[in-house]
């Protein structure tokens, strides 16, 4: 691909990110159904510390405060999740008309504040009641997630531009029904390639059904993707690392894109094809207006006795024990370009967690989280120097949230939490990326932006 110098395009996306259980509580609040993960949080040992989403940021009732602090960090877009439950408790109908009024007034006060509503239509939290069923792994839960989304659309189509269907299938698939350390808490395989499956199927559904109800919009789907890199050039570590993409990153690009299944992958190919029917890829692979990319880090991959190993090189990690290295993030939009070509990508999911606590001077001074944004925020202007048709960027998170199993042990956000009394305490970090964004509209020197981020960063 070309290489040239250019700057953000003037119309790149600034936004941030959260999601329906992690901020809003409310959880019995107008009709709300229960959720896997308010089973899943209330059942003892699953969440640290017993934590579960009943309050989170109580972003339910506080939301025009919050509105109000995007416009203070100068954001264009906004990126939440509609809770599922919220909208129909059954998971199927009867519609909960008070649920959905919620995100009709979210909405509009969005667009007030000259917010672009970037929605997720399922951010993990299946209503209970379908899960019971038999969830994801089953053909039907993909059917319901079609009705739920005819459902929104058809009330917000009218001003929600931007959609995104699912958040993440991957993590669902395995860390919900493979692995069992997330809602619901199954652990199967043949579980966790069934529920991908429906996931990406009713994803293609949805592309179809968003296109009918609102022919204008942006519809794609989130990924969370992370390059791999060998420990070594040996045949065995590049084979290793091939491995551990062919599950993490083909299993979803490519029939996303190609409409198949990696073939390397034999013993998911045998339990795909249990489920899988005449049609389903062709509808998977239905064209995307963008491709939604969540990445934090890379995995650094070496051949091991049976299956591949995570190596834990020296370096920088967040509190979740994430290795912090940018360079990652620019090699893989690269590679998703060169090998996938999507219309356009936005990273829809980008930040890290560190020990944010207040200062004697009641502020959070997060410098490792403003030197990582920036970072990122560089290696996202190098892909698109490289010819990367990058639109967006979103930080994760706006505020402080619920962790899944970590519950509020791990903070992400640009704006601090003080859970008990849920006071939002902007960051270092908030100030750090408002700036970087009002520098970018006035046309300063890009130059000059990161080194005022670097200066900001301590770096």
């Amino acid at each position: 691909m070309p290489s040239d110098t250019t700057d953000f395009p003037a119309d790149f996306v600034w936004g941030a990110a959260t999601a329906a259980y992690q901020i809003e509580g409310a959880v019995r609040a107008d009709g709300r159904g229960e959720s896997v993960w308010d089973r899943f949080a209330a059942t003892p040992g699953k969440v640290r510390s017993g934590d579960t989403g009943e309050i989170a940021c109580d972003f339910y009732h506080r939301y025009p405060e919050d509105i109000a602090l995007m416009r203070k960090l100068g954001l264009d877009a906004f990126r939440f999740s509609v809770s599922w439950p919220r909208v129909f408790p059954q998971g199927r109908a009867p519609l909960n008309q008070a649920g959905l009024d919620f995100y009709d007034r979210l909405v509009d006060e969005l667009l007030a504040a000259g917010i672009e509503p970037f929605a997720t239509l399922f951010h993990w939290d299946t209503p209970q009641p379908l899960e019971d069923a038999g969830g994801w792994p089953m053909r039907a839960t993909a059917e319901a997630f079609v009705q739920y989304t005819e459902a929104v659309v058809a009330r917000l189509g009218d001003r929600v531009r931007h959609w995104t269907t699912h958040n993440e299938p991957g993590v669902v698939s395995s860390h919900g029904y493979g692995l069992g350390v997330h809602a619901p808490g199954r652990a199967d395989d043949a579980d966790a390639v069934a529920a991908a499956h429906h996931l990406l199927l009713s994803h293609g559904w949805a592309v179809e059904a968003i296109r009918r109800l609102a022919p204008a919009a942006s519809v794609g789907l989130a990924l969370d993707l992370a390059q791999p890199y060998p420990a070594s050039d040996s045949p065995e570590d590049l084979a290793a690392a091939w491995q551990i993409d062919g599950e993490g990153n083909r299993w979803f690009l490519d029939p996303l894109f190609r409409a198949v299944y990696p073939d390397d992958q034999q013993e998911r190919i045998a339990l795909v094809e249990r489920v899988i029917r005449d049609g389903d890829l062709a509808t998977i692979a239905a064209p995307s207006d963008f491709l939604g990319v969540n990445s934090y880090r890379r995995l650094l991959v070496a051949a091991g006795n049976g299956r591949p190993r995570i190596l834990r090189p020296a370096g920088r990690y967040t509190t979740m024990d994430w290795e912090v290295y940018p360079d990652s993030l620019h090699r893989l939009l690269v590679r998703l370009a060169d090998d996938y070509a999507p219309l356009a990508i936005y990273v829809t999911e980008n930040g890290a967690a560190f020990g944010d606590v207040r200062g004697h001077d009641g502020e959070v001074h997060d410098l490792e989280r403003t030197a990582y944004i920036r970072d990122h925020l560089d290696a996202i202007r190098r892909a698109i120097a490289d010819g990367v048709p990058v639109k967006g960027y979103f930080v994760w998170s706006l505020l402080d949230n619920f962790e899944w199993g970590y519950g509020y042990s791990q903070r992400f956000g640009l704006v601090y939490i003080d859970y008990p009394t849920l006071e939002r305490v902007p960051k270092d970090s908030f100030r750090a990326y408002r700036d970087f964004i009002a520098d970018h509209r006035a046309g300063s020197d890009p130059t000059t932006e990161l080194g005022e981020l670097r200066s900001k960063s301590g770096a």
